[in-house]
């Protein structure tokens, strides 16, 4: 697969700085029981990577000694990490809200039958990939009969009480575009997603999230065999709206490989962006790095697919950034 890094890493983008610590994203591997056209991770079956034990102790330090608000776990599926339910029950004794990023489909696999009850016992909020409302649209993406379990994960879920008002058990699903393009409005998309889901499925969710596809490896790979990478980053560019730049998920978030490097987003994590080494240190920083010194304030390393970010009603890990109903 061709990396996209080269055609990235020179850029005008404007210099962004992080302002605090909020949220600790954390990538516990690239197993996945699906192979997504858009997944910026290149995850799938085959994959092997998986965070080591030590670093699973490490991250459990950092939520006892640093004051986070959120640990966000992501993959991959998450939910096939070992340790998943370790972490989840030890930020939660630390009163730290979870979120879950889970592909819905993974509940159904062999050994997680019992999950969703787990996220529904510990208030753990779901963030569902649910790219369309349509089957047709959801399996062109995700593959053939992803629709038809994805329906069925998402009541299961509602009869737990996800995007039920008042359960407090948030669910958010997560839209993707099919090809280079910009998501639509968040809002209205969000109302057409809650009429065919109820109207068809009886279905209820919290809210939706659309995400900007980053031209970066799986996506970025199909961009450049069709011809459409130029294309896709001058839409990027040519969309760039600076307002968003103060609600960049960056500034207030660190990202957490799978090996315990950090890096100031997901998509500088797979593009190899670490952020780099510390007066004292030859190597990128680590999260014992982190327990040590903590992170002050500094400049957030950015390349031509930060656009992707600050493009039109702008994308984060938390939905559009204006006009945004999450």
């Amino acid at each position: 697969m061709k990396s996209t890094l080269s055609l990235l890493e020179s850029t005008d983008f404007p210099e962004i700085h992080r302002t605090h610590l909020e949220t600790l994203q954390a990538n516990l591997g690239y197993r996945c029981n699906q192979s997504c056209v858009h997944c910026h991770v290149n995850a799938g079956p085959q994959r092997s990577e998986m965070m080591s034990d030590e670093v699973i102790q490490l991250m459990q330090q950092l939520l006892d000694q640093e004051t986070l608000r959120c640990l966000d776990l992501t993959g991959g599926a998450p939910e096939l990490h070992p340790r998943f339910r370790d972490l989840v029950l030890h930020a939660r004794r630390q009163g730290i809200h979870v979120i879950d990023r889970c592909n819905l489909t993974v509940l159904l696999e062999p050994g997680q039958e019992d999950t969703a009850d787990f996220l529904a016992e510990h208030q753990v909020e779901i963030v569902a990939s649910l790219p369309c409302y349509s089957l047709d649209r959801v399996d062109q993406q995700r593959g053939r009969g992803t629709f038809e379990k994805s329906i069925q994960v998402l009541k299961r879920l509602n009869r737990l009480g996800y995007g039920i008002p008042a359960s407090g058990k948030i669910l958010k699903l997560v839209y993707n575009p099919v090809g280079a393009t910009l998501a639509p409005d968040q809002k209205q998309l969000e109302d057409r997603y809650r009429r065919e889901l109820s109207e068809k499925f009886d279905l209820q969710f919290s809210a939706l999230l659309t995400l900007t596809n980053m031209p970066i490896q799986r996506f970025g790979a199909v961009l450049i065999a069709q011809g459409q990478f130029d294309t896709y980053m001058n839409l990027l560019k040519s969309s760039y709206q600076a307002a968003n730049l103060a609600q960049l998920m960056c500034r207030t978030l660190i990202s957490v490989d799978w090996q315990g490097y950090l890096y100031d987003c997901d998509f500088n994590q797979q593009l190899g962006l670490a952020i780099p080494p510390h007066s004292r240190s030859s190597s990128p920083w680590h999260v014992r790095d982190l327990l040590q010194t903590g992170l002050r304030p500094r400049r957030i390393r950015v390349a031509d697919h930060c656009y992707g970010c600050a493009a039109g009603q702008g994308s984060s890990c938390g939905g559009a950034l204006t006009g945004s109903t999450a």
